[in-house]
């Protein structure tokens, strides 16, 4: 069973902007992402935590890593795949469009507890994996433009190629720095 082709819209009817519509619109929502991200942080150093939430917020700290970066390593791992002439990239387009739930539900649920966890921002550490979040959520929100250039009709060109493995390298930098700076400084 096929499915049905996109509604177009009627002449003169304007359709809604959305996410991935243009670099301008990704950029507008990197810009609302790192302003939400200092509006939490200033949040973080004003607010606390009694010891019960605090090991609740760890608890989702801990279940939203899992869900996030297994997510993750899911999509990327389908990307290596298709690189690998294992499996189509339709195939590995489709999990990781799939995934994009699970790994922005990890992300956001890391970034929430993680306000709660009374962050040191004064520990060079901790503002270092602030910036590889705050880098690993616009990168993130650029993905979606390289997906939709690589869902395009055609083989992907050498650009597009350059772009998703510079992607994913940011991603897993981004998403294992956070990881080590977090062991780190539970050691502290």
């Amino acid at each position: 069973m096929s499915a049905l082709p996109a509604p177009t819209p009627a002449p003169g009817v304007l359709r809604p902007v959305r996410l991935y519509d243009s670099w301008w619109t990704v950029a507008a929502a990197a810009l609302m992402a790192v302003v939400l991200l200092t509006g939490g942080l200033w949040f973080s150093t004003h607010v606390r935590t009694d010891p019960v939430l605090h090991e609740a917020a760890l608890f989702v700290h801990l279940a939203s890593l899992v869900l996030g970066f297994g997510s993750v390593l899911a999509a990327d791992w389908y990307g290596t795949l298709w690189l690998m002439g294992r499996a189509p990239l339709s195939e590995a387009l489709n999990v990781t469009s799939r995934l994009h739930v699970p790994i922005w539900a990890g992300l956001v649920g890391l970034v929430v507890s993680g306000l709660m966890l009374h962050p040191d921002l004064s520990s060079p550490l901790t503002r270092a994996k602030i910036g590889l979040i705050a880098l690993l959520t616009v990168n993130g929100l650029q993905a979606g433009l390289l997906t939709r250039r690589l869902s395009a009709p055609g083989a992907p060109s050498r650009a597009a190629l350059v772009w998703a493995g510079g992607t994913a390298l940011v991603s897993q930098g981004c998403w294992w720095g956070s990881v080590v700076v977090g062991f780190v400084n539970t050691r502290r």
